[in-house]
């Protein structure tokens, strides 16, 4: 019975950690928010009218459709990893306790999936590095100026002027 209150006490640490991850996202959509509301704010303070255009933050390279969904796979692949990290961490934690050491199993079945996981992550990337990026030329469009003024014409202007 001395180990329900040590469980007591990682259930009320396990209720702390958890929401902690939500709490970090609604913080940065109101951070986003407030920002979004500043640039508009100092828009309407200047005076300038007519046509928004919207353009990526000061610093930030444009990226291309392609370029913003490996992005987001890439931030992706990043949130399960270290999601995996902090689960492995935590359940060998808990299994330091000794009525809790079946969460050393878990904790061995994290870490494989871990392992597995890092295996795709890396044939993945030699597939990427594989394969040729495919790029579309721009069709070439040769625009022909029509003259300003006729060749014969410069003949019957020096003409003129030479009589």
């Amino acid at each position: 019975m001395q180990w329900l209150p040590l469980g007591v006490l990682v259930i009320i640490w396990a209720a702390f950690l958890i929401p902690a991850g939500r709490r970090r996202s609604d913080k940065r959509s109101v951070d986003d928010f407030e920002r979004r509301m500043e640039l508009l704010a100092n828009a309407e303070v200047h005076g300038t009218t007519g046509r928004w255009i919207v353009t990526p933050r000061k610093g930030v390279r444009f990226l291309g459709p392609r370029e913003r969904h490996q992005a987001r796979a890439r931030a992706r692949r990043r949130r399960v990893f270290v999601f995996l990290l902090e689960a492995i961490g935590l359940t060998l934690l808990i299994g330091l306790v000794p009525p809790l050491r079946v969460a050393w199993v878990v904790t061995a079945a994290l870490g494989g999936l871990l392992l597995l996981y890092v295996w795709a992550l890396l044939v993945i990337k030699a597939r990427a590095a594989a394969t040729p990026v495919r790029t579309v030329a721009a069709p070439q469009r040769i625009v022909e100026i029509p003259p300003a003024i006729e060749p014969d014409q410069h003949v019957a202007v020096f003409a003129a002027a030479g009589s």
